[in-house]
């Protein structure tokens, strides 16, 4: 029998947590990194940990958690991810802020000499800071990441926010730092103010959708809509709708949401790349459905999606790839976190063995 994707493939889209490992919970938005000095470090830790910071040209920072990475000779050694203030912390091998031992973490700092940091937004392009020695012995502070458009890049952010008349602008800056303190209720309040004020604010309706949707509230489509229907070449929105569609299991509305984010935006995104994989692979479009799985899948070194290879190997095992199929999920096995997933992974391996090539 063909294998089935399983639920936990259709939750929240979350950015990356802490550690770079795929949960079920998004990183806290609130977290800051504080009790550092001038140049970033405590006194008596230096060599224990690195820090730095993000910053957007031409934009402020955006709601949710911006993905970091050090890469080593090509390849991702840790991921993390930066504070609401920007601030990013490289601390143990594990990802955790606190290490099991001063010199655990010395050691592990010690192997990122000569690493770049580098971080994720969509839509900009980042620039690369080395770890070097001084870090070490002087100060943890690796420097500040600079992320600036790309040229491909318009449908990340909506036109509509530079014609916003500056009181729906305050409401909305004002709804960004009530949401980063946890106030929801208020933040959405906020944002409805705003887009009553500037019924075009295209952003300001997404995040309110965002919003509604982690509320479980059936009015996240309608906001969703809205921000297209204020700016349809806005894509991001078209990520939340096609999740929604294939949570209702209504998969030719998920391949149609998707064309249309790629008219928006043609390079796509990893989730609108993502859905449109998941939704082809259902109505039986497999060869589509894979070149589409493997396009997210090339964008996202950092499995912020962590389903897509998964969904990969189901889909080259419905085509009677089965030793392609098995690579995939054998990779899969390296990064996803200890749980039902993971468990659900080895019994898909286990079974693609025991069924010896054969798809049923």
């Amino acid at each position: 029998m063909l294998l089935a994707l399983p639920a936990s493939g259709l939750a929240q889209i979350h950015p990356l947590p802490d550690g770079g490992q795929p949960t079920d919970k998004p990183p806290d938005p609130n977290q800051k990194f504080g009790g550092l000095g001038d140049n970033g470090g405590r006194p008596g830790a230096v060599g224990q940990y690195l820090i730095g910071k993000v910053k957007l040209e031409h934009a402020a920072l955006p709601w949710d958690p911006i993905p970091v990475s050090v890469k080593c000779d090509g390849k991702v050694r840790y991921t993390t991810h930066a504070d609401r203030a920007g601030t990013f912390l490289i601390g143990s091998p594990n990802g955790a802020a606190t290490p099991s031992s001063k010199e655990e973490a010395k050691q592990f700092t010690a192997q990122l000499v000569g690493c770049s940091v580098t971080a994720s937004w969509p839509g900009f392009e980042s620039s690369s800071l080395a770890v070097a020695k001084r870090n070490l012995q002087d100060t943890p502070n690796v420097g500040t990441i600079v992320l600036n458009p790309g040229e491909a890049g318009n449908g990340f952010a909506s036109a509509t926010t530079a014609s916003a008349p500056s009181s729906a602008m305050k409401l909305f800056e004002k709804a960004r730092n009530e949401w980063i303190e946890n106030k929801r209720d208020n933040a959405e309040k906020d944002l409805e103010k705003a887009v009553e004020v500037y019924p075009q604010f295209a952003e300001a309706w997404y995040q309110l959708g965002k919003i509604q949707e982690g509320a479980k509230s059936e009015t996240a489509s309608t906001s969703f809509s809205k921000a297209l229907a204020a700016d349809p070449k806005f894509a991001l929105p078209y990520e939340h709708m096609a999740l929604r569609a294939a949570q209702e299991k209504h998969w030719q509305d998920a391949v149609n949401i998707t064309a249309k984010g790629l008219e928006s935006l043609p390079q796509g995104t990893i989730e609108i790349w993502f859905y449109n994989a998941l939704g082809e692979y259902q109505t039986g479009k497999l060869d589509v459905a894979q070149a589409s799985a493997e396009k997210s899948l090339a964008m996202d070194p950092l499995h912020v999606e962590a389903n897509t290879e998964q969904l990969l190997a189901i889909i080259l095992r419905a085509k009677g790839d089965t030793a392609g199929a098995l690579g995939h999920l054998e990779s899969c096995q390296t990064y996803f976190p200890p749980g039902a997933a993971l468990e659900l992974i080895k019994e898909q391996i286990a079974e693609m063995k025991k069924a010896g090539g054969n798809p049923q």
